[in-house]
């Protein structure tokens, strides 16, 4: 499998296991576990699994192809970042700064993941020395982990100092960079290989646990009630946009589609390598990840000790709530409960660091393909800017600093980038061409269905929910309205919000300025396009 054939500096995957845990671990992230029983939860359960798995068909399972198409057909041109790769597929000079948005995207989810991701490292440090041992209840953990996000209620309790948050944010930003610094198959091809098969242990032994909890005492509820919750569809919930809408937003979270990291991957194989096989694989590995283990932990431990209805309270205040609150109170009454927590926060960590190593992935081919810099000077300088900007979301949390870069980067943004992706590849560069890449060096081929679809009903969603969005959060949010987290604006954070905005703005700008330095320095012709990449180097 080490091929050589795009990418930057002739990098390649080691293996093609290592390539598929490594593009399943960019897949698998915080969202897995923690973003999809609060979805289900919320939505009807069987309902939202219906929508989800439609969702699955039309959008996930076509946008990860074609992001496999679109990331190699750049690498063959030597092109790991998405400015690129749409200037090699679209040869027009607004191809380049279109795909700014593939450099923005992913720093900006970049830096407030790492920071929710330092966290899980947190908790599961919490967990080894049972600090939170003793709030039993739901109040009392969402006490102690406001204070450690460093913004506990007036006149509770502080349960940590204040640099605590910051210094697990600094040591977890570390790790990702460290990774990044190492290169493809030096760095991120084996935290993968080491990250994903401990995270499904951990995920399989939590799901065996909770799964044989027995009811308990004024409750009477057991583990098998919250599968039935998830699975057992209301098909009367089928009729409400909001439930689909939901369906298809946990879709780009639980693929990654949208963030411009499977690109950068794909980049790094050949004319020869396998896309058609190694894709679908990369998503039956991220939905075994997300439905049978995600959905097997954190609402049917809800239930067990807090009732059906009181998993819905719970898992409706929030995702971080179900994570951080609810799931070390189950702890707490279990045997080896602080081993059990760690092996849980262990899992998010895991699942959060192979997710975000990957984001800044994009970013470092730009600097290096364009500008000639070094790997390891591009990751620790990429690297510091992290720090900077994420030390802003340590420190503002509680202004919806967080929330507002989530929204537009991480949920709004994701949907524009696919869009994006849609017309570039399936429209410009045309279906008949789209589907032959897409199928050079398969091993399997893609039922003929898929090409209708990717090529009309697909893109026909992605503008409905982009559409939907827009009108319903999106400008709401704009004018301020409401908030990114959707509750009502408080005057006091409207300066935090607005500097929020202007940096994502000032980040853009950038990216249009960097890319006209680089097409200016090599001399490219947008109409002529680039020539093909010597593949005869070695792997770094």
């Amino acid at each position: 499998m080490a091929s050589n054939g795009g990418g930057s500096s002739n990098e390649a995957w080691g293996s093609r296991i290592g390539l598929i845990l490594a593009m399943a671990g960019n897949a698998v992230g915080l969202g897995n576990f923690l973003r999809f029983p609060r979805q289900a939860a919320a939505n009807g359960g069987g309902s939202f699994m219906i929508t989800y798995f439609i969702a699955l068909l039309l959008l996930g399972i076509p946008l990860m192809w074609i992001e496999w198409g679109i990331g190699r057909h750049g690498g063959q041109y030597r092109k790991g970042h998405i400015p690129g790769m749409f200037a090699a597929i679209w040869k027009h000079p607004a191809a380049k700064y279109v795909g700014a948005v593939g450099l923005v995207v992913p720093l900006v989810v970049m830096i407030y993941y790492t920071y929710i991701e330092s966290w899980t490292a947190a908790f599961a440090w919490f967990s080894l020395t049972k600090d939170y041992w003793g709030h039993t209840t739901q109040e009392g953990m969402i006490a102690y982990l406001q204070s450690f996000q460093s913004i506990p209620a007036e006149g509770a309790p502080v349960y940590h100092h204040e640099y605590t948050p910051y210094a697990f944010f600094i040591g977890t930003l570390f790790i990702n960079i460290f990774v990044l610094s190492k290169g493809i198959s030096g760095g991120i091809e084996k935290l993968a290989k080491i990250g994903m098969p401990i995270l499904f242990v951990f995920a399989i032994i939590l799901a065996g646990v909770v799964l044989f909890l027995p009811a308990q005492p004024g409750i009477g509820a057991t583990p098998w009630q919250g599968l039935e919750f998830i699975y057992k569809p209301d098909y009367s919930r089928l009729g409400e946009p909001g439930v689909w809408l939901a369906s298809a937003g946990q879709i780009f979270f639980t693929l990654s589609v949208g963030m411009c990291t499977l690109t950068a991957y794909a980049s790094y194989l050949s004319k020869k390598d396998d896309i058609t096989l190694n894709g679908i694989a990369t998503a039956a590995t991220n939905e075994t990840a997300e439905v049978v283990l995600g959905g097997t932990i954190a609402i049917p431990a809800a239930v067990t000790f807090f009732g059906v209805t009181g998993a819905m309270a719970i898992a409706q205040s929030g995702s971080f709530n179900l994570g951080f609150a609810t799931m070390p109170v189950v702890f707490q009454q279990l045997p080896f409960g602080n081993l059990l927590g760690v092996a849980w926060f262990g899992l998010l960590f895991f699942a959060g660091i192979t997710s975000s190593v990957a984001m800044l992935t994009p970013i470092t081919a730009f600097f290096r393909e364009e500008f000639g810099f070094k790997r390891e000077s591009v990751a620790w300088s990429l690297g510091a800017l992290c720090l900077v900007f994420g030390l802003m979301h340590v420190h503002w949390l509680q202004h919806g600093v967080l929330d507002e870069w989530d929204y537009w980067a991480g949920t709004f943004g994701l949907v524009v980038v696919a869009v994006l992706e849609v017309i570039i590849f399936m429209w410009i560069f045309t279906p008949a061409k789209a589907w032959e890449s897409m199928h050079q060096g398969a091993d399997i081929r893609i039922p003929q269905i898929f090409k209708f679809i990717m090529t009309y009903v697909t893109p026909i969603y992605l503008l409905f929910i982009l559409g939907w969005w827009g009108w319903v959060d999106a400008l709401p949010i704009l004018l301020n309205e409401k908030t990114a987290g959707g509750g009502p604006v408080n005057p006091a954070d409207t300066p935090y919000i607005t500097l929020a905005r202007a940096i994502i703005v000032l980040f853009a700008i950038v990216a249009v300025v960097l890319i006209k330095m680089a097409w200016v320095r090599n001399k490219y012709d947008d109409r002529k396009g680039f020539a093909l990449a010597d593949h005869t180097g070695e792997a770094a």
